[in-house]
């Protein structure tokens, strides 16, 4: 035994044990390291903020371009399309869903009409969607939500099947050049996240899966509305901000995700998501009053701690896209990407609202086609 141990520290202080170690060290560091980089998929699109523009694949948006004498270049034009990978878990609500055709709901349906409209929507100038994990409240606005909506399972972890409709949906706006605002949690469904080691678990989880899939084009939302009945403590206004600061402490190959959350419909942000997030999500419900659009981002410029950064609305039910004066058009003078957020109510026909099950994706209704229109007329389309 001693000559074996006198052997093995002979070995350990030769030259060829120096080499062997040398040849380990650079192979774990190749796996580790350089293979992954390897086998990343490439991405055509990259989205990046400078001040208060939005840049893709290092170029202003819309660059150069101004609309009655108001800038356009550097803004997001968005719609509010949450409802993408949408399914529901919960067997007594799923005859809901039930298309005007008659079939039963289909998820991967969905998926696919989803994917076959963005062509469409990107040639009318639309540059960025938001899509969420856990939706949106199929009738608009719900007090009760009994459907199961969620990518995220009690535990944090993410449904494969829900993920798998996501990176089909990410791949093709990758391709198209479109951004995608991916929202994490939403009200009614955050609930179904047990506890709040889950809901740090479901974030680190949704930022590590986009970096697995070298996706550049995202920018997130961690909740829909964070001042809106969440169950967890860490969703809600006086915390959240410390989920922006996670998903901003946690980089590979020295890049992370710029991300913020929202407020519902008017509210301001506060000091804390004013400073943390990198770019700042206000949302128009409730806001009749183009000039308070305005007010809201003059406002938000003046709260403690702003630096020049982008303000984009990703959500506004208002429309009167005929009008002169209307919530598009007050925000883009503002200098404030505006979002589009069309549902439809219990009384309302198949062909209205972008969050409504089952979803018709394409250009089809009066509204649409105003929103598409205006949104054209600004842009010069792409």
């Amino acid at each position: 035994m001693a000559d074996q141990f006198l052997k093995m520290g002979s070995f350990i202080n030769s030259p060829a044990f120096f080499r062997y170690a040398i040849c380990w060290l650079l192979a774990a560091y190749f796996f580790l390291n350089i293979l992954p980089a390897i086998s990343q998929p490439k991405r055509k699109t990259d989205v990046s903020i400078q001040g208060e523009k939005f840049y893709i694949n290092g170029k202003p948006t819309f660059e150069g371009r101004t609309w009655n004498g108001y800038q356009v270049e550097g803004l997001l034009p968005n719609s509010r399309m949450v409802q993408g990978i949408f399914d529901d878990l919960n067997p007594e609500t799923q005859s809901r869903w039930t298309y005007p055709d008659g079939k039963k709901w289909d998820a991967n349906r969905n998926t696919k009409e989803f994917i076959k409209a963005m062509p469409q929507w990107k040639k009318h100038g639309l540059l960025a969607f938001t899509i969420n994990l856990q939706g949106g409240s199929p009738e608009g606005y719900s007090k009760n939500q009994p459907w199961y909506n969620s990518a995220v399972d009690e535990n944090g972890e993410l449904r494969p099947a829900y993920m798998e409709r996501l990176q089909k949906i990410l791949d093709r706006a990758d391709k198209l050049g479109m951004v995608v605002i991916l929202g994490i949690f939403y009200f009614g469904q955050d609930e179904r996240v047990k506890e709040e080691a889950a809901v740090l678990k479901a974030v680190d989880n949704t930022v590590n899966w986009l970096f697995d899939h070298n996706y550049q084009h995202v920018l997130l939302e961690i909740n829909n509305e964070c001042d809106i009945n969440y169950t967890h403590a860490i969703l809600q206004p006086d915390r959240v901000h410390e989920l922006i600061e996670r998903v901003k402490n946690t980089t590979r190959n020295g890049r992370r995700y710029l991300v913020s959350t929202s407020y519902g419909g008017g509210t301001i942000p506060k000091p804390t998501v004013v400073k943390s997030a990198d770019f700042l999500l206000l949302h128009g419900n409730g806001v009749s009053d183009p000039k308070r659009i305005k007010a809201m981002v003059e406002e938000t410029r003046r709260v403690e701690g702003y630096t020049p950064k982008p303000i984009v609305f990703n959500e506004d039910d208002h429309f009167d896209f005929d009008q002169p004066e209307n919530n598009f058009v007050a925000a883009t003078k503002a200098y404030a990407s505006w979002g589009y957020f069309d549902f439809r109510m219990k009384d309302e026909g198949y062909e209205e609202g972008y969050q409504s099950i089952p979803v018709n994706w394409k250009i089809s209704s009066a509204r649409k086609k105003g929103f598409f229109n205006k949104l054209k007329e600004i842009t010069g389309g792409l």
